[in-house]
């Protein structure tokens, strides 16, 4: 198992990824590799993946920003998907600790994830890492 920062090379993938994803949740994501490219370029985003055998089976995908509140930078992991072949092998917690390190070192006073509430697995994951419920988030599609 690798984990590694998505890079050059990394957007089709990825894209393929969150497809996936949103195929999962019976949904369906318009993201193509382009989109990919943008959110990589984003100022204070990125994504780690996770490699198996050369092959990219897993993606988190997160952003930072500033935050008042907590008088510090704030992170959101945005996604994570780790494909069903390559669960339970612990890449889903190896892509959240890279991805809580890496906030960490860049001076983040909180992290933030959203699942679905019935979503046990991951709201497990999560916990183990420290993540607690909070808050509630409300969200309206467009």
């Amino acid at each position: 198992m690798v984990i590694r920062e998505a890079g050059v090379g990394d957007d089709p993938v990825v894209a393929r990824l969150i497809r996936e994803l949103a195929r999962g949740e019976g949904e369906t994501s318009p993201v193509d590799d382009e989109a990919v490219a943008a959110y990589l370029d984003f100022p204070g985003s990125g994504a780690f993946v996770a490699e198996v055998d050369g092959a990219v089976v897993g993606v988190l995908t997160w952003f930072m920003r500033p935050g008042l509140f907590h008088g510090g930078r704030w992170a959101c992991i945005d996604e994570l998907f780790v494909q069903e072949q390559a669960r339970r092998h612990g890449l889903g917690d190896a892509l959240v600790g890279a991805a809580i390190k890496a906030f960490q070192a860049a001076g983040c006073r909180e992290v933030s994830v959203s699942t679905m509430p019935d979503n046990e697995p991951a709201r497990r994951l999560y916990a183990r890492h420290g993540l607690t419920d909070e808050s509630l988030l409300l969200e309206r599609h467009f």
